[in-house]
């Protein structure tokens, strides 16, 4: 049997309609490799799935499943894309530890980051202007230190720190991005640049079929890759109800380290990091603590360049906003957190007020807003 036959197999399986991953992998268990499956005869198919599917399995491929798979191999075959399955070696064994991993994984990029150690960045889609940079920050010092970050590249946190991590050094880390849709499609639109971008330095992850749209259960299935990937997932801005808080769940229920960042008790996006601490997530404030807390080695260059003032470096207005938090504040302590002179926090207070990031409160008090 040549590689493409044995992919047709796998194809096949995974395409076939009522065959999820656990009914995969106990269809597996019983008879073998896929070709095993279809070679078993409906009465012992009738064995272990219902009647139906024991007679779809032992009959021939319909014509709607037959074109997907010449579809499929076809897409394999350009250049950087890969389908995996269960059986490769180059299946990444994190996965495997995990309840369900899926039969299949469409690649495009480098496949070699699936098998490197990694960190799952993950947070609000309408996050802050400071938990986009928190996420950023975090996700450039992990990719610096070596370790591949790894998000699901939708808007907000998730985009942030994709883009992160491509600013760092492509020889020391880089980035994996798990999506919700078929490979041949990117979603959100607006992530298109992005995606192309990590397809050629990192790598773009699905277990769905080329062609499948964003439907909204893929999307927390997904999520348990992102974990499952990962040796631990910072989660950098989170309201109560977000679908961050599913990945961090599927890493607690796959063995893996929750961290995540604090905020203000006024902020609805801290609400859910702050559930999550009080659960026994770790409380982070640097990217260091998670490289302490995984004890990873930092090699020697990372070291200088995770304080480097290029990676610190804020405007005057983001400066003023991180300082400002989201309690309510006087001027005079802002001067005091940042050393600024008085007219350049005047004039910064009067920009953010007119952008709608901040207000000014009775007594001259300000409170930020975004």
């Amino acid at each position: 049997m040549t590689e493409s036959e044995g992919l047709s197999d796998w194809l096949r399986l995974s395409l076939t309609e009522g065959v999820g991953t656990q009914t995969a992998r106990d269809l597996l268990n019983r008879f073998g490799l896929p070709e095993q499956v279809f070679g078993a005869g409906f009465a012992a198919l009738q064995k272990c799935v219902p009647e139906k599917l024991a007679l779809t399995l032992s009959a021939s491929p319909s014509e709607s499943i037959a074109a997907q798979i010449d579809l499929s191999l076809a897409w394999a075959r350009q250049p950087g894309n890969r389908v995996l399955t269960l059986a490769d070696q180059d299946y990444p064994q994190s996965l495997l530890s995990i309840p369900d991993p899926p039969a299949l994984l469409y690649l495009k990029g480098r496949a070699d980051l699936l098998s490197r150690p990694s960190v799952a960045i993950v947070g609000s889609r309408s996050a802050t202007q400071q938990g986009l940079q928190n996420a950023a920050r975090f996700a450039q010092a992990l990719s610096h230190a070596g370790l591949t970050v790894i998000s699901g590249l939708a808007l907000g946190i998730d985009g942030s720190a994709h883009e992160g991590a491509l600013s760092a050094d492509p020889a020391q880390g880089s980035t994996v991005a798990i999506t919700g849709t078929g490979l041949d499609l990117v979603y959100p639109a607006k992530h298109r640049e992005l995606a192309h971008r990590i397809a050629a330095d990192g790598c773009l992850v699905s277990e769905y079929p080329l062609g499948t749209p964003a439907i909204a259960a893929n999307f927390p299935r997904r999520n348990r890759l992102i974990s499952g990937l990962s040796q631990g997932v910072l989660v950098v801005e989170a309201a109560l109800q977000s679908g961050s808080l599913i990945t961090a769940r599927s890493a607690l229920e796959q063995g893996r380290e929750v961290f995540a960042i604090p905020g203000s008790i006024h902020s609805p996006l801290a609400k859910g990091c702050h559930q999550l601490i009080r659960q026994g997530a770790k409380l982070v404030e640097s990217a260091q603590d998670i490289l302490e807390e995984l004890r990873w080695q930092l090699p020697a260059a990372s070291d200088r360049s995770m304080n480097s003032p290029a990676t610190t470096k804020l405007s005057e207005t983001d400066a003023l906003l991180e300082a400002a938090g989201y309690d309510p504040v006087s001027v005079d302590e802002l001067a005091e957190r940042t050393q600024m002179p008085l007219m350049t926090i005047h004039a910064s207070l009067l920009a953010l007020e007119m952008q709608g990031r901040i207000e000014m409160l009775a007594g001259g008090m300000y409170r930020r807003l975004d």
